[in-house]
């Protein structure tokens, strides 16, 4: 079985469109809730990077309420890592060996106790900062960027048959 483990710059991208986004919200329509995790941070990073965006000017108050309540329901819907002494642990260890700041290396760090959880199964780190994304390589995790991901057509869609 696989799971996918949003980091914060790929979350985000699921309530305000950026290049990726239609790919990324195809992918997660094609993936059971129970398999699409983020860190129990992540919600509040994706929170605070909107409410920056609105204060920017760079979207309307009224897309910043629209993506909000997106944002609410759709952290309700993932598995959530919380932020237990694991997760701390891994995110100090990332700190001591990589160049990491201290937000990817939480993030990261949560993907990786998902992973220490889940026993045997594969996890798809999603994030669109590539040094995320090298160091997610680097503890040997599969990773994607969601503006490399291919859009599908309404065809590919179909069901075979």
């Amino acid at each position: 079985m696989s799971f996918f483990f949003l980091e914060a710059t790929a979350f985000a991208r699921l309530f305000v469109r950026e290049t990726g986004t239609d790919a990324l919200i195809r992918l997660m329509e094609s993936v059971e809730d129970n398999r699409k995790l983020i860190s129990a941070a992540t919600p509040l990073e994706v929170y605070a990077a909107i409410r920056r965006r609105e204060r920017a000017g760079q979207i309307a108050p009224e897309a910043a309420v629209t993506a909000f309540e997106l944002l609410r329901v759709e952290s309700a819907r993932m598995v959530q890592q919380p932020l237990n002494p694991g997760v701390l642990e891994a995110a100090r260890q990332l700190l001591d060996r990589t160049a990491l700041r201290w937000p990817e290396a939480l993030q990261l760090g949560a993907a990786l106790a998902a992973r220490d959880m889940f026993p045997g199964t594969r996890i798809t780190f999603v994030s669109a900062s590539a040094v995320l994304l090298g160091a997610a390589r680097a503890e040997g995790m599969d990773a994607i960027d969601p503006a490399k991901l291919p859009v599908p057509d309404e065809e590919s869609l179909k069901p075979a048959g």
